[in-house]
């Protein structure tokens, strides 16, 4: 062998270890991703799935095995067999991979390496001047999806009723082990790391001003980047703040009788809490044996069924999409999120973050940053106006909407932007 053909194939050795594109991996996680760098640099990034991978998607969503019928006429034992059939059907016969990501790759993407993983993020700069940076996290059984519909009316104020001076610039980062992150193989990337990754971020896109954002997962996050207090994080909005007060969360986390002397608010969202404890299989399984789902990365029906019943509302406006009812929420929005997860193989990483938790979701977490807080009416549970006080002493926005829930930014994206434009207006 000569040595500039063995020149040639070490460079082509090289690109197919570095790219994951041409990664012996690479079905398992098929993505075309930027130029490879060992540095910090910001490397632009374009996702291309394989048609393999949709054929064999499809493949498996006709092979499933299903269960035998639910032996109640309600959702009391989980996500409906009919829900479930009838969107088996449009995943193989009816939904479109392609025009999500056709749409997907129309935003600016990125992915730069962070603490020795890669984070991939969606990054919009406003046309107008003077645009605040917003960071916006999102949760699970979400992904940046949630943040997709409100990327253009921040951005693009005046074009949606706004005004020039609403601007945002938008980053949406996907958290470690989610979408097309990179799949942490030790453990460690818990919240309190994301934060930090998230203000590195903030940091080495050049903004020292800037506001943040989530629910779900991203509330949390979005929690401890304020506890941390960053140079240039002047304030943040949460759609599932963390308000609840200590000895409420014991008397909780004890099944006691609700105490007394609260006030209607307060009664209200201790019921709703109580309710949902009652509802936190998916997370006790996630946080304590994670591995043990092995089956979702097995079975495309079984991640969509599993992802479908986070809670009982949202359980109940999934399942309306695909009875050609939809509320907020269509059969494409589920299954472009759904087929996420399932195209980069992310069922098991994404729930190790569940493992790797040590805050509780709704506990205090002593932000004394300004807060801004959106109370939407089919959340977890409503914060009260009471506790969100005592939770973030510098709280300068509360607002409770008509409607909403979980996934407020995906669900109800007009509702959702009124609400950062009107919060953070007062932080320009």
């Amino acid at each position: 062998m000569n040595k500039k053909l063995s020149l040639t194939l070490m460079v082509l050795l090289s690109l197919r270890l570095m790219v994951p594109g041409l990664n012996a991996n690479a079905a398992q996680i098929p993505k075309a991703v930027s130029e490879p760098s060992p540095s910090t640099a910001i490397r632009p990034f374009q996702v291309h799935i394989p048609e393999a991978e949709l054929t064999q998607l499809r493949k498996r969503i006709n092979e499933t095995k299903w269960p035998d019928r639910e032996t109640v006429q309600d959702q009391s034992q989980g996500t409906q067999l009919d829900t479930m059939k009838e969107l088996a059907r449009y995943w193989a016969n009816g939904y479109e991979w392609r025009k999500f990501e056709a749409k997907l790759n129309g935003y600016p993407q990125y992915i730069t390496n962070i603490d020795g993983l890669d984070i991939h993020f969606i990054h919009v700069r406003s046309k107008h001047k003077g645009a605040l940076p917003i960071i916006l996290t999102h949760g699970w059984p979400g992904s940046f999806i949630e943040m997709m519909k409100i990327i253009d009316p921040l951005t693009n104020p005046t074009a949606y009723g706004g005004k020039a001076s609403d601007a945002f610039d938008v980053v949406i980062p996907s958290l470690p082990g989610y979408g097309f992150s990179e799949k942490p193989t030790e453990p460690g990337w818990g919240p309190d790391k994301i934060a930090s990754a998230w203000i590195e971020l903030m940091k080495r896109l050049g903004y020292a001003k800037y506001v943040a954002q989530g629910g779900d997962w991203g509330a949390l996050v979005t929690d401890l980047m304020a506890v941390q207090a960053p140079e240039g994080l002047i304030g943040i909005h949460s759609n599932m703040p963390g308000t609840v007060p200590a000895d409420i969360a014991r008397t909780l986390q004890c099944g006691d009788p609700m105490p007394a002397g609260l006030s209607p608010a307060e009664k209200r969202a201790y019921e709703q809490l109580a309710a949902f404890n009652k509802h936190l299989g998916y997370a006790d399984l996630m946080g304590t044996r994670p591995q043990t789902l092995t089956a979702l990365a097995d079975s495309p029906i079984g991640l969509a069924a599993f992802m479908l019943d986070h809670d009982d509302k949202s359980l109940k406006l999934m399942s309306d999409a695909f009875r050609g009812k939809p509320r907020g929420l269509s059969r494409d929005d589920i299954l472009d999120d759904v087929s996420l997860y399932w195209l980069t193989n992310t069922a098991i990483s994404s729930a190790r973050l569940y493992w790797e938790n040590k805050y509780p979701f709704f506990g205090v977490k002593g932000v004394k940053l300004p807060v801004a807080i959106s109370v939407f009416p089919d959340e977890l549970y409503e914060a009260p106006l009471s506790w969100s006080k005592q939770a973030y002493p510098k709280l300068f926005y509360y607002n409770v909407l008509d409607k909403g829930g979980h996934f407020a930014a995906w669900e109800q994206p007009e509702l959702f932007t009124n609400e950062l434009r009107s919060a953070f207006g007062k932080l320009r």
